[in-house]
Order: C-alpha cells, then structure tokens, then sequence
C-alpha cells in the first residue's frame, strides 16, 4: 500500500525545493508565486534498517523497501475556497492524500518575497486552515440538504428503523461537523470526525480533517549552527503545535545532500552534526503518523518490505503481497526481525521456538516475517 503526502503552503515557504530533495527530481523552484500548477508526484523509500540487515542474513540479491509517495501541491492563497490563484485546483488535490504536511517558512531573506510581505509561519499555517474549513463547509452544507432528503423518502418508503436511524446520526454529526467548521479548528474537526467514526458513523471525507505534521523550513545558517532553536518564528511553531509534531529542516541543506554521493553526504553530515537527514526524518514521521507498520518476506532472491496498518490481520497482509496469498490462505509462518538479529538464523529460531505457525485471525506486528502458506 502506498502512502500519500502533500506538501502544502503558501507560495515561496520552501515547498517545491523540499520536493526537489525529496524525490531528487528538477521541479522548478523559481522565485514567484504559482510556480507549481499541476501537482507533481514522486515515489521515495521508506528508509529502514532492519531491511538492510536481513538482506545480509539472507544474502539476498536485492532489496525492496516499502514505498511513500510525496505530491507538491500548487501554493494557496487566501480565497482559495472562492477560487482566488490556484486554490480549486489546490483543493481538489489535497483531498486525494492521506497526510498533509504544513511546509511552514520560518527564515527570513529579503531576496525571496513572500505572499503577504511578512514572515508569519503561524498565520500561514491558519490561511491554509481557513481556507480547507470554509471548502468543507460549502460541502457540508451540500450534504446537510441531502440528507434530509434522504430521511424524508426512507420515512415515506417505510425504511427499517435501522437505516432511518443511520441517516439521523449522520445528519445530527453534519450538524456537529457544521458548528465545528465556523467554531472550531482543523484538530477539534478531526477529533469530532475520528469519534464520530469510532462508533461507525460516518460521513462524507472532510479535507480539514485530515492528520497533519508541520515542516518548519529554517535557513542554512540558523540550521548550521543550531541557532533555529532561538529563532522567534520557530520557537512559535513549537509552541503552538508540541516539539513531537514539527520537523526542523533546511530545505536547501536538504536539497545540497540531495545531489550528493554518498560519501560526500555522510561527510557533509558530519560536519552539521547529523545522524540522519531531515528528509529520512520526514518520511519516516510521515510513515508512523499514518499508523503504519512494516512486514517483511526474505529470500536469496530479495528482501522485501511491505507497508500494513496496524491492527491488521495476517489475511490482509497476505493480501498486499498478491491476492491469490489472501485468497488460499492456509496458515503463516511467523517470526519477528529484532529475534533474528538476536538469534542470527532461523535454525537458531527454530531451535529456540521462536518460529510459530498463525491462522487467519492473527494480527501482524511490526518488524514479523512472513512465510504464508496457501492454496488456489
């Protein structure tokens, strides 16, 4: 399963040179508004080092990681909702991602201008906010009125008290969802929804109510010298949204590193006191904010992980590997990674009874290797 992420925010924060990092692809990064149309989608691994160690166990000729796709969505201004620069476009791509990532600018350079002609990550992230809010409550609106319609024709047609009781709850948390959309925030909304859903009672998708992470792009120096932790705009967005949910980056280091051979970067990284790159942090927290989890199937051939929800059976892991595993499935073989490396080999799994058989109610963890058996 491949995961989704847009980057968003405001024209010139950093959007498209992160991408350009990220995907090492040549979007062009020029210094104006609008610059990004279309949204450009790249493919980038999940970086993970279990993988390359259970290639070594397995002597694996080649190695697979499970995948994150990035997409760069054209910068918003405000009236996006009314149709002002790109925002119906910007809208209409947002809402095919399953995670937003805030690219908040908290640098300043009077050589690249910004939209409002002030640095205000925090009133950037809430234009951006505003404008997903107003978009969903036109739709809500919409939904409202067809729900009514809905209850009238069920209690006309002498619907089941079941289904006239299902279309009552949704039209009460519309109602919920409406009140929050001119009240409330971006986290109030998603917390209404994700209750709401908890019960089974769902609704149209909402964009606001999307999960989010906050990029704060920092200059080069400020990130150098880890000066970016006094730096009055980050320290704001820190502050607003919790440490544990905003990523300090440069998104030119990141986009030097980028364009690196791999000695040259870990020298590079080296002299910035850095033991992963921001783009590895990014994807990685964008993989766990999505509640994902990897499985693994090894061989000489290859290693190769896999992305699953957690919670999920080993039926439906089966499943992400080829259907026809889901459809005849008969038992798994199962073992962990962090046991591997402890034991190193299955034979010593093996002698130890660390390798178990599960049927199809097995819920599969984080890190387990999988050798389904099957039969169609």
């Amino acid at each position: 399963m491949a995961i989704q992420a847009g980057l968003v925010g405001l024209p010139n924060v950093g959007k498209s040179t992160l991408f350009n990092a990220l995907t090492k692809s040549s979007i062009p990064a020029e210094n104006f508004p609008f610059c990004t149309v279309d949204p450009h989608v790249a493919v980038t691994n999940v970086p993970d080092e279990r993988l390359v160690k259970l290639a070594g166990v397995f002597k694996s000729q080649k190695l697979i990681p499970t995948i994150a796709q990035f997409v760069d969505i054209a910068g918003l201004v405000k009236g996006a909702s009314t149709g002002e620069g790109l925002g119906n476009q910007f809208l209409s791509h947002i809402m095919g991602v399953d995670l937003i990532l805030h690219v908040l600018r908290c640098f300043e350079d009077p050589n690249i201008i910004h939209v409002n002609d002030t640095i205000d990550p925090i009133g950037d992230f809430e234009t951006i906010s505003a404008e997903l809010m107003i978009k969903d409550l036109e739709s809500v609106e919409k939904r409202i009125e067809k729900v009514q319609g809905f209850i009238k024709t069920a209690k006309n047609k002498q619907a089941t008290p079941l289904q006239i009781q299902a279309w009552e709850a949704e039209f009460a948390l519309l109602n919920n969802v409406k009140t929050e959309l001119n009240v409330g925030t971006c986290d109030s909304i998603r917390a209404l929804v994700e209750k709401a859903a908890a019960v089974e009672n769902k609704t149209i998708p909402l964009i606001s109510a999307k999960k989010y992470l906050v990029i704060a792009n920092i200059s080069e120096a400020d990130f150098a010298d880890k000066t970016y932790k006094n730096n009055p705009h980050f320290i704001a967005v820190t502050k607003k949204f919790g440490a544990e949910n905003v990523i300090p980056v440069s998104a030119k280091i990141e986009a030097e590193l980028a364009q690196m051979e791999d000695t040259e970067k870990r020298e590079f990284m080296e002299t910035l006191d850095l033991n992963s790159s921001g783009l590895d942090t990014i994807i990685t927290r964008t993989y766990q904010n999505l509640d994902l989890i990897s499985f693994f199937t090894c061989g000489p051939k290859e290693a190769h992980a896999w992305s699953l929800a957690r919670g999920k059976k080993v039926t439906q892991a089966a499943g992400e590997i080829h259907s026809d595993l889901e459809r005849g499935f008969i038992c798994a073989e199962v073992y962990n990674a962090k046991d591997l490396f402890e034991f190193g080999s299955e034979q010593a799994l093996k002698l130890a009874g660390k390798i178990r058989t599960e049927g199809r109610e097995y819920i599969v963890q984080d890190g387990d290797l999988l050798n389904i058996r099957f039969n169609v």
